[in-house]
């Protein structure tokens, strides 16, 4: 005989801690899968064209790194013969908060796990 729903022992919910972050540039562009592609893409051609930065570095961690590639490459198109990209990739250790749920008999933790990260350099040509 199985227990009813409410006596069966449930995994512990978690929560997500944010991403650590290195100390944000002017030039740092933080893809994420929440904003607006075409205000990102708006943001980085204003820095190029401004003349105030030479080069972007866009970083993507997770679902946003196909978005980075591709926003990487839209600029790439908007400045044909005039921007390079350059890419990197890294593992990034991401922690959860782990919440014991049934009384006082679960002990809250931690959970860390890893996540793939993208670092794409667009620079001017000329500036190699």
């Amino acid at each position: 005989m199985s227990e009813p729903p409410s006596a069966q022992v449930r995994p512990p919910s978690h929560r997500r801690r944010p991403a650590p972050r290195p100390p944000r540039g002017p030039n740092d562009i933080y893809v994420n899968t929440k904003t607006d592609f075409r205000a990102q893409l708006c943001r980085c051609r204003r820095l190029l064209e401004s003349g105030g930065q030479r080069e972007l570095r866009v970083h993507g961690l997770g679902l946003a790194i196909g978005r980075a590639i591709n926003l990487a490459l839209q600029l790439q198109l908007f400045m044909p013969e005039t921007l390079l990209l350059s890419a990197s990739t890294s593992t990034v250790e991401l922690t959860d908060d782990m919440e014991a749920e049934g009384g006082e008999d679960g002990e809250p933790g931690t959970r860390n796990r890893n996540n793939s990260a993208i670092h794409i350099r667009v620079y001017r040509a000329h500036e190699e």
